[in-house]
């Protein structure tokens, strides 16, 4: 319900105006989970709020569930009941269930008094700001910026954010950021980014070059060909490139370029093919635009096979030559071909300039994205084998950063410890040959995140990435992830749905999305996530338990069973098969398989045994195991803030404890 106030004796103000909107994050949700909780800290919130807004000059002219509008005389008095508000419900302690995160957003302009309400423009665009920002944050528009930066309360500063384009607002603006010592600074990306996709940016899918040699041997070096073209576009600016998973899904089919340009979601495709004799190599490309079925572009090289990279930098560079002139109408001088020639070259970085070497990393990557054990055990061999050939590879480092990683957190052959360690050196190796590449950083923040739980430093890193290469799917993938742990609700399914454009034939970005919407309560959603990503993948780990998951969340017991029946980690089919059985109302089977999970694996699974504990009731045996969890490192604690199989716990006193030292009691 919306409530009109008259708040205070004064008279509103008027003429141009500074107004300040607020709102929870994540209160539906809140309401819908955790209604009592939120029946406790709602009148606590408002009230903080309605103080620290009047007492500063503030005049409150309308209130709506969670939400305060406010219109101040002067901008600075406006900031200033910003800050105190932030400070205050920071401050506040708040139910373990329904933590209190207000966004906020400030802008001045000239608006119109009716009847006690306000309309024009302003309020438009405060609406905006408010909707782009996060739980905790307060955004500043440029012009309020202005009026105020040199009247800032102590300790206070205003931080660019950037140009911004806010929806429905046709002109792009600096966006600015409420800084104070007391008050979180870090948070994820505007929601701007996550606005609906520009149709009219340059879009492309590299597809995989066609291997014209006899020796099938060369297949992966027609396809390394292509997949450093890939790699080297999407890392250009105002330019959108289907990721790698989708466009290689079309190797080897006969399927149309009409039809794949529409399940990718492109304006373009590249195609290529590649002749390997000897050391001579012969490439042709051609680069087509869909809606005309027109060749913007082609090509073909005669050259030395030393010379393949530089074939491919000249490959790339002409492809965004041509796509910024046809589609964008920008001129093809001199002065544009030095300067994407500049882009290339700074986009190339990390990738080696030895052939076998790229061979090899390509076999890895194809072994690491089957997500399975033994695909991550040949991951790891094709990486080392890349990198004693060449031994400051880069990109290498990072994949085998992962394969470690990925080894030590699926309890695949590796004890956790033993896992990260050798996962954290590649990443350092990484970073080491280049800083600059946002695999190495993203390597490195998965270790942040998943292991250390230092989330300022995750942060840092996957923020790093997604400037580096913000077309890169893996990047926005464990951002959402990061912003999932926090607690944050709403923000890792968006960036998943982002990701999912990007990457749309992706199996692990729509496993990482059914999961998602899973643990925040969208099950119809998780569903089809989860059934679209066997689809793609039959084989990826874990799917079938979280449909199991899913399918137990709605009650629908007969078919939870028969999922977790079907997984194939045993960690999680063990689990599965100990949730369905207690919801079932077979006791001693639950107990069964939880005893046998705990005998096979209490050194790589300790987290998944105390779900179990947690959902069957047994709170003390949970809450042993989650401890063990925290000695042994294991990257599912991360998970505890939204997993829905831990809800059991959440007044237990020994909850609070376990956040703090996991550092997320006051992160959302």
């Amino acid at each position: 319900m919306v409530v009109k106030h008259r708040s205070g004796s004064q008279p509103p103000p008027s003429g141009t105006v500074t107004f300040l909107f607020t709102d929870i994050e994540g209160s539906t949700r809140l309401w819908e989970t955790q209604r009592e909780a939120m029946t406790e800290a709602l009148p606590r919130h408002d009230a903080l709020l309605r103080q620290c807004i009047e007492s500063r000059g503030g005049h409150i002219f309308k209130t709506a569930g969670d939400a305060f509008c406010a219109a101040f005389a002067t901008a600075a008095s406006a900031v200033e009941a910003a800050l105190a508000a932030q400070r205050s419900l920071r401050a506040e302690r708040w139910p373990e269930d329904a933590p209190i995160r207000a966004r906020m957003a400030l802008h001045t302009g000239a608006a119109e008094i009716r009847d006690g309400d306000y309309f024009g423009a302003p309020l438009n665009q405060v609406g905006r700001l408010l909707a782009a920002g996060h739980g905790g944050q307060t955004l500043v528009s440029e012009i309020t910026h202005d009026l105020c930066r040199d009247r800032l309360p102590a300790e206070t500063t205003l931080k660019s954010l950037g140009e911004h384009s806010l929806k429905d607002l046709a002109r792009r603006e600096t966006v600015f950021q409420l800084c104070h010592r007391d008050l979180p600074q870090a948070f994820p990306p505007l929601k701007t980014l996550l606005a609906p996709i520009d149709e009219n940016m340059p879009s492309i899918a590299v597809l995989p070059f066609v291997n014209m040699s006899r020796d099938e041997e060369n297949e992966y070096f027609a396809d390394g060909l292509a997949e450093e073209l890939l790699n080297v576009l999407s890392k250009i600016r105002g330019l959108r490139v289907a990721s790698r998973t989708s466009a290689f899904s079309f190797k080897g089919t006969n399927v149309d370029i009409p039809t794949v340009a529409q399940k990718l979601n492109v304006a373009t495709v590249l195609e290529g093919s590649v002749r390997k004799a000897g050391k001579r190599v012969r490439v042709t490309a051609q680069l087509i635009q869909v809606a005309t079925d027109s060749h913007l572009w082609s090509d073909s090289y005669d050259r030395e096979l030393e010379d393949i990279f530089a074939v491919q930098d000249d490959i790339a560079q002409s492809v965004v030559k041509e796509l910024r002139s046809a589609l964008l109408g920008e001129k093809s001088d001199a002065s544009a071909s030095a300067a994407v020639k500049a882009e290339i070259q700074a986009a190339a970085k990390g990738r080696g300039e030895n052939v076998e070497a790229y061979r090899l990393y390509l076999q890895g990557r194809f072994f690491e994205d089957r997500s399975t054990r033994e695909g991550m055990a040949k991951g790891v061999e094709y990486y080392r084998q890349a990198l004693e050939i060449d031994p400051e590879y880069a990109l290498a480092w990072a994949g085998l950063s992962r394969c470690y990683a990925n080894q030590a957190g699926s309890s695949w052959l590796l004890p956790i410890s033993e896992g990260f360690a050798k996962a954290r050196n590649a990443a350092e190796q990484a970073l080491r040959f280049e800083s600059e590449l946002a695999e190495s950083q993203l390597a490195m923040g998965w270790i942040r995140m998943y292991h250390d739980w230092d989330w300022k430093a995750a942060d840092s890193y996957l923020r790093r990435a997604v400037e580096l290469a913000p077309g890169n799917a893996d990047a926005l993938r464990d951002t959402a992830i990061l912003a999932g742990f926090l607690g944050r609700q709403d923000e890792p399914v968006a960036l998943l749905r982002r990701a999912a454009v990007i990457d749309p034939l992706s199996a692990q970005v729509h496993r990482s999305l059914g999961r998602w919407c899973y643990f925040v309560g969208l099950f119809e959603e998780a569903e089809a996530a989860l059934k679209k990503t066997l689809e793609l993948n039959p084989l990826e780990t874990r799917t079938h338990y979280y449909l199991g998951a899913v399918r137990l969340m709605q009650k629908r017991l007969d078919e939870a069973l028969e999922e977790f029946q079907r997984e194939e980690h045993d960690t999680f089919h063990l689990l599965g098969l100990a949730l369905a059985h207690h919801a079932r109302g077979e006791p001693a089977e639950a107990q069964a398989a939880l005893q046998e999970l705990s005998d096979k694996d209490p050194g790589g699974s300790a987290y998944q045994i105390a779900q179990g504990y947690a959902y069957l009731g047994a709170a003390d045996v949970a809450f042993d195991w989650l401890e063990r969890a925290y000695e042994q490192r294991d990257p599912g604690l991360a998970n505890i803030k939204l997993d829905p199989l831990l809800h059991n716990l959440r007044g237990d006193p020994r909850w609070r404890p376990l956040l703090e030292k996991m550092k997320l009691a006051d992160r959302a």
